[in-house]
């Protein structure tokens, strides 16, 4: 492969492990972050502890503070900072991004303030159409990956080519699959809304309950994902697939997983505010419990296990009557249309 050099920021966990996917991949990898101790550390030790503790980096990953520098002759950069950061880094590299260069994002989660997906906001900070951003999803811990074990995502985009390009820098025979997908909504709102379902999967382990319970919430929490999904816009078929279910399974069930084991710690009735103390990263799923129900509103879809998340999160209720809650819903079908309105839109818009 021609080498590359390709913008990393940040320097998180799963920005870290996509790093060594590009560097295994003969890229030259500049990967940026605010803290210069955290870059002296990656460059001099070739480790990033606080966030991949055990882990050692290729030399093809070299970390900077100076986000010019970073950009400078990249041909691609890759966002994986939090939803609550994207704008505000986006925004910082849109005066110094050369005009080639490719734009992708690997970030679970939407702007809470506007309920925008990541590939908007950049569209918006970057001055580049939505059609040509590229997400990167899938099933996908960083643990895994930053130790080369096999693993299968997708990249979306609108535009053919840009999908097809993202796919050629990601790809590794060895260990790092990567199929395309047209769908940027379907693939986004997936990766995003899985985050809740996990949380809730969390606290069944965390409340002493068996792979019933936890069965049921996870297939539940797709057809909730597929509901909104569809509303937006969505190819429903995306929601079978890696970004879909794939990702759910992956979340849900992992004790590498942060939201995973959030809910976990909230069903043994620890308070939110610790929780996130100790897990000691970014939980998504905590913010997009928030945006998801804010959207269910704006497009009139049902999705009652984001609706008690919420409660549990935010207005005081125990996970044993977030349960009860739902185990008492009025009986209903299992299998459900979804929403044919927004199935049409979405025929109708390809």
């Amino acid at each position: 492969m021609e080498h590359k050099k390709v913008a990393v920021l940040v320097a998180g966990s799963w920005g870290t492990a996509l790093a060594r996917v590009l560097a295994d991949n003969g890229c030259q990898v500049a990967l940026w972050t605010r803290n210069e101790a955290q870059a002296e550390e990656i460059n001099v030790r070739r480790t990033n502890d606080k966030y991949l503790p055990g882990a050692t980096l290729p030399d093809g990953i070299r970390a900077t503070t100076d986000l010019k520098a970073a950009l400078t002759d990249t041909k691609a950069v890759l966002f994986v900072a939090p939803s609550s950061a994207m704008r505000d880094v986006a925004k910082k590299v849109a005066p110094d991004l050369p005009k080639d260069a490719l734009v992708i994002h690997a970030t679970k989660g939407f702007e809470l303030e506007t309920l925008k997906r990541m590939s908007t906001v950049l569209s918006e900070e970057l001055d580049r159409p939505e059609s040509s951003i590229v997400v990167l999803s899938g099933p996908s811990h960083a643990e895994e990956v930053v130790n080369r074990q096999p693993t299968t995502i997708v990249v979306a985009s609108q535009d053919t080519a840009c999908a097809d390009t993202a796919q050629d820098l990601f790809m590794n025979n060895s260990y790092f699959r990567v199929y395309t997908n047209p769908d940027l909504i379907g693939v986004e709102t997936a990766g995003a809304i899985k985050n809740i379902i996990a949380l809730g999967a969390g606290m069944t382990d965390g409340l002493g309950f068996g792979d019933n319970a936890k069965a049921a919430l996870i297939t539940r929490g797709l057809a909730e994902i597929a509901r909104l999904g569809a509303a937006m816009g969505a190819n429903p078929l995306t929601f079978a697939g890696l970004a879909g279910v794939g990702d759910l399974i992956a979340t849900s069930t992992s004790r590498h997983s942060r939201n995973w084991r959030a809910g976990s710690l909230l069903g043994q009735g620890v308070p939110l505010e610790e929780v996130l103390q100790r897990i000691g990263m970014v939980v998504e799923g905590v913010r997009t419990t928030k945006a998801a129900r804010a959207l269910a509103s704006q497009y009139d879809v049902e999705m009652p296990i984001t609706d008690q998340l919420y409660a549990v999160l935010f207005e005081g209720a125990s996970p044993e009557q977030a349960v009860g809650a739902l185990m008492g819903r009025v009986r209903t079908h299992e299998i459900e249309e979804i929403a044919s309105t927004s199935r049409e839109k979405w025929l109708r818009g390809k």
